[in-house]
């Protein structure tokens, strides 16, 4: 008895957890939060394995998933005669297993041709290529059936895509649509430069720039996928989530013949094509396509019908398209072309070489237009200062991409110049190519008029001057001696550097950190010594001398005199003890410009007398008349904190406002 017993116990004991878990199937717990929304939005996209959405309707089959991805034709043909799961299911599921087989071939050996292969033998290097091929052409065919799959799901279920605002599941499907297509352009692309047509098994997809005539005219250098790229320079990335896969389109750099030339009188040179080559287009171009279904839109012509257009958009000018009657927003990625050009340009380097007057390109001023010219909208202009680049205004022209008023109705042109240039000779320039870049437009449109200028340090003093009308030959005359004087006093390409005339597009500026009276900060020991190191371009001294000896007088002479008298470097001509600060220093904006001033202090004091940015003086950034003047805290590159940013995007929206153009 005392046997039976124990050895009941013991069977007990044994069988315990079988017989515990057979009367308990489920348990609760807590789980943390993070693992519940990864459960719920994580897919293929953004982990080794599906969503538990299309693993929930693979277990209908009673399939694997790695089973079912190794064989998706015939999963999905399973997954179809299984009534129960409805067509959501059925569509959103096919997409995420094709997209994920694509994924896998991607990954796989057989997609790559690695350095070894080239070294095999001929024999051998055929199988590869061969392979390499057959694996291309495989995963191009998965990512065309996800593209279908998915377009299904998104427009042409019993429920709308209104109807599901508010699932996850539906963001989900758009990023599979996004990323199938991504992937399946990005590549073709990779093995034609600039296809036409892209051929996936029985499909054939086919361009369609009617929405981007541009594009048709130009052949791309290259188009790349915005999705994967990262750049550390820039504070956040501005898109606009929606429909379509986001791409850059780099187009090929025109011929320069006259790049490296400094020309003396720019305003009557006869350029070789008829416009300033300096005159830079956007090379580096937002790009949003789609791939919809040619003719019937139905779900079996959307499955099989082998005809697609890929549609490609400019996304400055299309926010929003219409796919089965309804209209969607767009998708766009704002920022990825600024920050390429920015990248690949290196512009921050150039900027300090020609400081040196070791990188003569940039002698001349360059002006850059960020995006396709858009008649509708008003024109930003932004100049930079001392030994600086365009690379000074990322944050604000960032910002600008991604406030949807601002970008809707400005567009940004850069101006780039050498600052060891005499500031005289900068703004003259400078004031020359902004003239013919709002020539070149047309002059009807409401992008020729009320635009808007904005400069920073010695780029404010050039803005100042570029806004003002004053000859200020008189005064310079009192500077030099008589005899410098007489030798130009009737020179008209010397009288255009002294007689200032304002831009007439612009009926708003603001000065950033502007030492429009100088500053002492030139004059200290260290910055005398480096002014001392850098000199008047020789580009710009050669062509002077050139210019002078075609009349007949002593260029060494002339050359001398100037070097010590008005002309002399960008840097020098900051020196509020300078000849151009005495010249220049008095000379106000015209009647009628409207203009604010924003500046910096390093102080903790409020005395006019004392504070300053650490280089410039409040007493010399200040302009009496100006509409608002904003102190912040902080150093002389004040153009670069949120706070400055804030405030220049307040300023530009209210011109939209005094414009009726926009309603805060």
């Amino acid at each position: 008895m005392r046997h039976s017993k124990k050895n009941i116990l013991l069977t007990l004991l044994v069988f315990s957890p079988l017989l515990l878990s057979g009367c308990q199937v489920v348990s609760v717990k807590n789980q943390k939060i993070n693992v519940t929304i990864a459960n719920e939005r994580d897919s293929i996209l953004t982990r080794s394995k599906m969503s538990e959405a299309s693993l929930n309707v693979l277990s209908m089959t009673g399939r694997e998933a790695k089973s079912c991805t190794e064989a998706p034709d015939r999963c999905i043909d399973e997954l179809d005669e299984i009534k129960e799961i409805q067509d959501e299911q059925l569509f959103s599921t096919a997409s995420e297993i094709y997209l994920t087989k694509a994924l896998a071939l991607a990954s796989s050996s057989n997609c790559k041709i690695s350095l070894v292969a080239k070294h095999k033998s001929e024999e051998k290097q055929k199988i590869i290529q061969k392979n390499y091929d057959d694996c291309q052409a495989q995963q191009l065919s998965m990512l065309d059936k996800s593209i279908r799959y998915s377009y299904a799901y998104l427009f042409k279920t019993e429920r709308q895509p209104q109807d599901r605002i508010f699932n996850n599941r539906q963001v989900q499907i758009r990023d599979f649509y996004n990323q199938a297509l991504a992937k399946f352009i990005a590549l073709e692309v990779q093995n034609t430069k600039s296809p036409s047509v892209i051929k996936a098994g029985n499909s054939t997809y086919t361009f369609d720039f009617s929405h981007y005539p541009e594009l048709e005219k130009n052949i791309p250098e290259a188009l790349l996928s915005t999705y994967n790229m990262n750049f550390s320079g820039l504070r956040s990335i501005n898109r606009r989530d929606g429909f379509g896969a986001e791409f850059v389109t780099i187009l090929k750099e025109p011929t320069k013949a006259e790049e490296d030339k400094y020309i003396v009188d720019p305003v009557h040179h006869k350029y070789s094509n008829g416009m300033n080559p300096n005159i830079h287009k956007p090379r580096y171009l937002a790009v949003s396509i789609t791939a919809q279904p040619e003719g019937n839109e139905s779900v079996d012509s959307i499955l099989h019908n082998p005809n697609f257009k890929l549609k490609v958009f400019d996304p400055y000018s299309t926010e929003k398209i219409d796919v089965s009657g309804k209209s969607y927003p767009l998708a766009a990625n704002f920022s990825a072309p600024y920050g390429l050009w920015l990248a690949e340009n290196n512009l921050g380097a150039a900027a300090y070489l020609s400081l040196i007057d070791r990188d003569k390109r940039l002698t001349m001023p360059h002006l850059y237009m960020l995006e396709p010219y858009n008649p509708n909208k008003k024109v930003i202009v932004l100049v930079h200062g001392l030994a600086s680049s365009p690379e000074a205004w990322i944050r604000l022209t960032n910002d600008i991409m991604g406030d949807n008023a601002l970008r809707e109705h400005y567009q940004v042109w850069q101006i780039f110049y050498s600052t060891n240039m005499p500031i005289l000779e900068s703004r003259f320039q400078i004031n020359t190519i902004i003239n013919q870049g709002f020539e070149s437009i047309d002059q009807k449109s409401a992008s020729a008029k009320d635009a808007v200028l904005i400069g920073h340090s010695m780029g404010g003093i050039i803005a100042r001057l570029l806004v003002s009308d004053q000859n200020l030959s008189n005064n310079a005359q009192k500077m030099l001696k008589n005899r410098q004087f007489n030798r130009f006093k009737d020179d008209p390409v010397f009288n255009a550097r002294l007689n200032i005339q304002s831009v007439p597009n612009f009926n708003r500026a603001i000065f950033i950190s502007a030492p429009h009276r100088g500053t002492d900060y030139a004059d200290r020991w260290f910055t005398r010594a480096a002014r001392k190191v850098i000199k008047l371009p020789g580009a710009f001294l050669g062509a002077l001398a050139d210019s002078v000896d075609e009349k007949n007088l002593n260029p060494k002479k002339i050359l001398k005199d100037i070097d010590g008298g008005l002309i002399q470097n960008g840097p020098s001509d900051l020196s509020h003890n300078s000849k151009f600060t005495q010249l220049t220093e008095n000379v106000m904006p015209k009647k009628g410009m409207i203009y604010h001033s924003i500046m910096g202090n390093i102080t903790n004091s409020n005395d006019p007398d004392i504070m300053t940015d650490g280089i410039v003086p409040y007493r010399s950034s200040h302009l009496d008349g100006a509409v608002s003047e904003k102190i912040i805290k902080g150093g002389h590159s004040i153009q670069e904190t949120p706070e400055a940013v804030l405030e220049l995007r307040r300023i530009l929206k209210l011109h939209l406002t005094d414009h009726g153009l926009y309603k805060p």
